[in-house]
């Protein structure tokens, strides 16, 4: 689904324009060149610049490729990347496609990293249908699935291995991400990569909400029978204000990337997962029980 705003009043602050905005910025500052001066550069007033940076306001397409010159951006592949942002800043709801070689695209289409929207996000409500989230996967577990999913056992490190410092970028952040996760029960049941595998998970969950207060695990138990969350795994990543929520629905070779209005109606779903999991102290105690029960 795409749709066209033609007003200020009407703009959605897209996935899109915010990557571009942040991008700008950060283009502008390592020049170490002041709003003021590249505001006068492109003829615009100093709020404009303002507004566009941080995606109140689409940049236009002519002022982007301004900057690039002026922020001495040369590489073809970014410039490309940039300007194709900026003609399709307006896009929302899409799914995108992540088996490109190059980084960055897809299929000739920008691809968002889905990283960066995750340190971006002051929130994250993180559901887990058939598997534990990514978010919190131990190198054990998420090994275990990059040996069943990715081909070349090179590339299966290299993303482990992003995951892992992805996952501490989160922690690192001052103050770190907040993320509630609920997980369907019959997820903490599932041997990937054995027993010992799985236990070492389950109890890194319960370290995680014992050492970390930022961080809540929920389970939905098996007994709850049909739930809204069973069409599938999701993360919505409540944006700071005034930015609306962000959905990531990850599939083979792609991902759903779901905004403005849609955003909202996941996070209800979430909220109503919620109110049906079990409380945080019985969903510790229950991940605990498992991991004793998965003891040689």
């Amino acid at each position: 689904m795409t749709r066209v705003l033609t007003n200020q009043k009407q703009f959605v602050r897209t996935v899109r324009s915010q990557y571009l905005g942040d991008r700008m910025r950060q283009l502008r500052e390592q020049r170490e060149l002041s709003v003021k001066y590249v505001a006068a550069y492109l003829g615009v007033e100093e709020a404009t610049l303002g507004r566009c940076e941080r995606a109140e306001w689409p940049f236009r397409h002519d002022h982007v490729a301004s900057l690039l010159d002026a922020f001495e951006l040369y590489d073809d592949a970014e410039r490309a990347r940039m300007l194709d942002l900026a003609q399709q800043a307006w896009r929302i709801n899409e799914w995108q496609r992540t088996d490109d070689q190059r980084p960055g695209t897809a299929g000739g289409q920008v691809v968002i990293n889905e990283w960066w929207l995750l340190n971006r996000a002051s929130e994250l409500f993180v559901y887990g249908h058939l598997l534990v989230p990514p978010a919190v996967q131990t190198r054990e577990y998420a090994e275990a699935i990059a040996r069943h999913t990715i081909n070349d056992p090179r590339h299966g490190d290299k993303y482990v291995g992003r995951l892992l410092d992805r996952q501490q970028a989160l922690e690192d952040r001052k103050p770190p991400t907040r993320l509630e996760i609920l997980i369907d029960e019959p997820a903490l049941h599932r041997p990937i990569g054995g027993r010992l595998v799985l236990q070492q998970q389950l109890r890194h969950l319960n370290n995680l909400v014992g050492d970390r207060p930022h961080v809540k695990v929920r389970v939905l138990p098996t007994r709850t029978g049909w739930h809204p969350g069973l069409d599938g795994a999701f993360t919505v990543c409540a944006m700071h204000r005034p930015y609306s929520p962000v959905v990531l629905v990850e599939h083979h070779n792609g991902r759903l990337v779901i905004e403005a209005g849609a955003g909202h109606q996941y996070l209800d779903t979430f909220e109503k997962l919620r109110d049906i999991a079990m409380s945080p102290a019985e969903s510790q105690a229950l991940i605990n029980t498992l991991a004793e029960e998965l003891h040689p």
